[in-house]
């Protein structure tokens, strides 16, 4: 485990990134670290280059900072990546690229810790937040800092639901919940609430889904027409995979959405027949076994085409 005090103790700014897109487990882990710093080092400029995440999270604290831009010539002294490679940081890539010192949290099995000077790369973690608690130390703990890395864990970790939680995860999060913030509240609103926007685009999204290897695959996609029909942005697909996964007899989910033309954002869940990291990482993307990413071009047909050739050899008796 890195001391993060000592890793920047000599630093006069600091900034905090992580993936594009960010989820929960992203926007907690920044949040957390970003008021530990600042609680800490309090005459260092602590800066965060994240893009806007959903607005489910406003109430995470620092969301505030996490606008998607910064308009700041910064040349950083240490720049830190949560849950996320370098290429995957966005806007931000171009500052830790020039910074002085780079380190790398993550618990993503794809990530090979050849990005940054120094990595805490631990696969086996149920989250990035979960590697943000240990880093900061229980003993350094609040409750805003609390509420941020519970965030961040129920997210990764499917409120508790995924194999990726172990009993450390539980032991954690029990600690976290001493701090009295209201988690119920927090599950809810984060996890769970959907805006009627949201609920329509789920709606079409089962509705118009595809089962394929004999019932063990269901693929389904929205093309930007449809967004453009519901005024629909990326922010709104959350939960989508996850409720195509659940479909009874399916072990592996694919749901896509147009970026571009003839681009498509590919999210991947399994149930664990599939390690979808390997499928997702044959396409240039990456994540874990039973949740992974990647980004295709083609047809519609053609990226589920491709997809399917690299889940068949995980059927070894299926078409």
């Amino acid at each position: 485990m890195i001391n993060i005090l000592n890793e920047c103790k000599d630093a006069k700014t600091i900034g905090i990134s992580g993936h594009v897109r960010p989820d929960g487990d992203c926007v907690g882990s920044v949040s957390a670290l970003y008021q530990f710093l600042k609680k800490s080092l309090k005459n260092t400029e602590i800066e965060v280059l994240l893009e806007e995440p959903s607005g489910v999270f406003s109430d995470v604290p620092a969301y505030e900072l996490m606008t998607g831009s910064y308009d700041k010539q910064t040349e950083f002294d240490v720049f830190i990546i949560l849950d996320s490679v370098m290429d995957r940081i966005g806007f931000a890539e171009e500052y830790a690229k020039k910074a002085k010192k780079t380190i790398n949290i993550d618990h993503h099995i794809s990530n090979e810790g050849i990005d940054c000077d120094v990595n805490y790369i631990v696969p086996t973690a149920s989250s990035c937040a979960e590697l943000v608690y240990e880093v900061i130390g229980e003993e350094n703990l609040d409750e805003q800092i609390a509420k941020s890395i519970y965030i961040g864990i129920i997210h990764d970790c499917g409120v508790f639901q995924y194999s990726n939680t172990s009993p450390k995860t539980l032991r954690i999060a029990a600690n976290l919940l001493e701090y009295g913030f209201d988690f119920p509240k927090l599950i809810d609103e984060t996890f769970y609430e959907k805006t009627y926007v949201q609920n329509q685009i789920l709606g079409r999204a089962l509705l118009e889904s595809i089962l394929f290897m004999d019932g063990k695959c269901i693929a389904s996609m929205i093309d930007r027409k449809l967004m453009e029909f519901y005024n629909a942005t990326s922010k709104d697909f959350d939960g989508i995979v996850n409720q195509l996964r659940i479909v009874k007899g399916v072990e592996c989910a694919i749901f896509m959405y147009e970026i571009g033309t003839l681009e498509y954002k590919i999210s991947l869940r399994s149930c664990g027949a599939v390690d979808v990291a390997k499928v997702a990482s044959y396409f240039g993307g990456g994540g874990h076994v039973r949740a992974a990413g990647c980004t295709m071009c083609g047809t519609y047909y053609d990226v589920l085409n491709n997809l399917s050739k690299e889940i068949a050899k995980q059927f070894p008796n299926m078409d």
